[in-house]
């Protein structure tokens, strides 16, 4: 088996979860790496809304999703995650990603922060509709890393079960402060008997 990347890892949910004609959203555009994998699963029948703060990363997501043909089909938005909700209808969303951090190979003091990162995945699940999935990678070990870590670790943990799905793994024997990667599965309402 080879070295799964963390990255590797949630893919593999979202490659299953993505229907062509879906409506998904990348909370962290970054480079544009999960923006095109989720360009590439809805087709040119879905939509993709890819958000970050930074212009640098926009335009490095745009560069990616225009040399792989696949810009049709997404709309990049400067603006926060935590806004996510004045873009998309609730429960109209199949599957939203999250990379915590800082845009690699960029300043790293502009990054994720906790307060903002809680916002958007509250928003983000109001958008989920039933089945939906969100993934979110967090990254820590800089300055208010392990603060945003602790934060989202404990708010997905006060999730209602009846609700939602957590799934957390981890690497057990990595060092430095390995990324945790979350999902978050928005179940089906129970049935009324």
């Amino acid at each position: 088996m080879k070295n799964l990347t963390v990255t590797d890892w949630y893919r593999q949910f979202v490659r299953t979860q993505v229907q062509p004609g879906d409506l998904c959203i990348d909370a962290t555009a970054g480079n544009g790496n999960d923006t095109a994998l989720l360009c590439q699963l809805t087709g040119p029948t879905g939509q993709v809304l890819a958000f970050d703060i930074q212009e640098k990363a926009l335009s490095s997501a745009r560069r990616r999703l225009d040399a792989l043909g696949l810009s049709d089909n997404c709309r990049l938005i400067l603006d926060s995650h935590e806004f996510m909700e004045n873009y998309a209808a609730p429960e109209s969303v199949s599957c939203i990603t999250f990379n915590l951090g800082y845009l690699p190979g960029s300043d790293h003091r502009t990054s994720t922060h906790a307060a903002s990162t809680l916002r958007a995945l509250a928003s983000g699940l109001s958008l989920l509709k039933p089945g939906g999935l969100m993934t979110v990678c967090i990254y820590s070990g800089r300055d208010t890393g392990f603060e945003e870590r602790d934060a989202v670790l404990s708010f997905v943990r006060t999730l209602d079960s009846r609700k939602y799905l957590v799934i957390q793994s981890e690497y057990v024997n990595r060092p430095n402060h390995p990324p945790i990667p979350v999902l978050i599965i928005r179940l089906p309402p129970e049935p009324v008997i």
